[in-house]
C-alpha cells in the first residue's frame, strides 16, 4: 500500500506561545496547501509559473520565510498556468502534485508529478511525468490525495458534457491510476451561481469518517466550500459519497468586501498531531477575479457534536490568533 502524508505529521509541539495574523500570504496566495514536519512549515500556492514552497517555524515566519522554487519548465506542454500545487509522502519519498499547461490559454491542464527527497519536503525535485487517466484523459486539475486502509486514491477536477465535477482512481503507483470515477456534479443551486464547478477536492479524517471538502460554483463568483462525505464501503462508487445540502464555508457577514468568497482549501495538522487547521484562500475585494490577487488564510476547525467538522466563518484580517502547539 503507498504511504501517507499523515505518517510524517505526529510530531510535538513547540512550547512557546506565540500569535499570528491573516492573510498569510498577500500576493499570489490563492490554493494554498499547508504541511507540517517539524520543526516547519511548509505552504505552497498557485504562482502561475513555477511551483514554490515556502518554510518556517512559525505561520506569522511564513510571511517573510524562506523560499525554494520546487519546478519551473520551458517545456510548452506544461510551461504555464501552474496550478494548485499538493506535496505528499508516498511510498517512503515526497511528491508535488499540480496542474500545468500551455501558454496562451487554459484549454490543455494536466496533472503532473514531481518526485522529491525522503526525509523532508525541502530539496530537490525532479519533473516525472504527466498522469494519465486510461478512461478520461482529458482538461484535470487540482489533484489531490485520498488516503484510506484500502490503498491512496487521486482526487481531481475533471469536465463531464458541461458541468466541472469531482473524479476518483485508485493509484496504481506515485504516478499511475486506474480507471476514474464521477462522484459529485455541481447539481445544487449554491453549486451552479455563475457556473456548474465542483473543484478543489481535499480530504479531512477524524473520529473514524473520512470527507472530501470542495470549492462550488465558480472562481470569479460566489465560491464557497462543499462537503462530501464517504458513507459507503467503496470509495470508487459515486453511492458511497454523500453530499452535504448547504455550503459549509462561505463569505462571512460584515467582511463581504475584504473576504469576497473563500475558497480552495487545504486542512493540516497541528504540531501537537490532534488539532486541525483549515488553509484556504479569498479575494481581498468584491471584484473577484482568479488571479493572484488572492490571499492565503489560516484558522482552526472545531467539531459539532454529531462528530462533523465545523469551520466556523472566516475570521477577519489583523486579529491576533494562537499559533497552534
Amino acid at each position: 500500500m503507498l504511504g501517507s502524508t499523515t505518517a510524517f505529521q505526529n510530531v510535538t509541539g513547540r512550547a512557546a506561545q506565540a500569535t499570528f495574523t491573516n492573510p498569510i500570504k498577500s500576493t499570489d496566495g490563492s490554493d494554498p496547501f499547508m504541511v507540517y514536519i517539524g520543526p516547519y512549515y511548509y505552504l505552497t500556492t498557485t504562482t502561475w509559473t513555477n511551483v514554490q514552497i515556502t518554510r518556517a517555524t512559525t505561520i506569522e515566519g511564513l510571511k517573510t520565510g524562506e523560499v525554494m522554487t520546487a519546478y519551473t519548465s520551458t517545456v510548452s506542454s506544461r510551461c504555464c498556468n501552474v496550478w494548485a500545487p499538493e506535496i505528499h509522502y508516498v511510498n517512503g519519498r515526497w511528491y508535488i502534485y499540480f496542474v500545468a499547461g500551455q501558454s496562451g490559454n487554459t484549454n490543455n491542464q494536466f496533472i503532473q508529478v514531481l518526485e522529491g527527497p525522503t526525509d523532508i519536503p525541502w530539496g530537490s525535485y525532479t519533473y516525472i511525468a504527466t498522469i494519465n487517466i486510461p478512461n478520461h484523459n482529458v482538461w484535470s486539475i487540482d489533484p489531490t490525495i485520498l488516503v484510506l486502509p484500502s490503498g491512496q486514491y487521486l482526487v481531481y477536477s475533471s469536465f463531464q458534457g458541461s458541468l466541472q465535477s469531482l473524479w476518483i482512481a485508485y493509484m496504481t503507483s506515485p504516478t499511475t491510476v486506474g480507471n476514474a470515477v464521477l462522484i459529485s456534479e455541481p447539481t445544487l443551486s449554491w453549486e451552479t451561481e455563475t457556473a456548474p464547478v465542483n473543484e478543489g477536492p481535499v480530504a479531512l479524517y477524524h473520529g473514524g469518517r473520512t470527507w472530501l471538502f470542495y470549492s462550488a460554483s465558480a472562481c470569479w463568483g460566489n465560491y464557497k466550500l462543499g462537503r462530501l462525505e464517504l458513507t459507503g464501503s467503496n470509495p470508487l462508487s459515486a453511492s458511497s459519497w454523500t453530499k452535504h445540502p448547504d455550503p459549509v464555508f462561505v463569505a462571512a457577514n460584515g467582511y463581504v468586501i475584504i473576504f469576497t468568497p473563500p475558497g480552495h482549501n487545504y486542512f493540516f495538522i497541528a504540531p501537537n498531531g490532534v488539532d486541525i487547521w483549515n488553509v484556504f484562500h479569498a479575494s481581498p475585494t468584491s471584484n473577484v477575479l482568479c488571479d493572484g490577487s488572492r490571499k492565503t488564510f489560516v484558522q482552526p476547525v472545531t467539531w459539532n457534536s454529531d462528530g462533523t467538522p465545523s469551520l466556523g466563518s472566516p475570521i477577519a484580517p489583523g486579529v491576533a490568533q494562537n499559533e497552534p502547539t
